[in-house]
């Protein structure tokens, strides 16, 4: 699998969002996307879930959100959680 990674934690809204779905559009099944941001994106996660995209996310013990996102939902994204 391809790690995309995007840390958005010093990005100003909607600079997050728009290179997200920068990203998502350019998902192949061997890639995903891992964003790693200062809070919890759920426009975001709620528009990739529409669109049949598999979704994880996790806030680290110190408050960040590291958020993973794969064109192919049958992939387990916990195995690419890297906190």
């Amino acid at each position: 699998m391809k790690k995309i990674l995007l840390d958005a934690r010093d990005l100003e809204h909607p600079k997050p969002l728009e290179r997200a779905i920068e990203i998502l559009r350019t998902l192949d099944e061997e890639s995903y996307l891992y964003m790693v941001h200062r809070k919890n994106p759920i426009p975001l996660i709620e528009l990739a879930k529409s669109q049949g995209f598999g979704v994880r996310t996790h806030e680290s013990n110190t408050n960040e959100w590291h958020i993973l996102i794969s064109k192919n939902s049958q992939i387990v994204l916990d195995e690419y959680l890297d906190v």
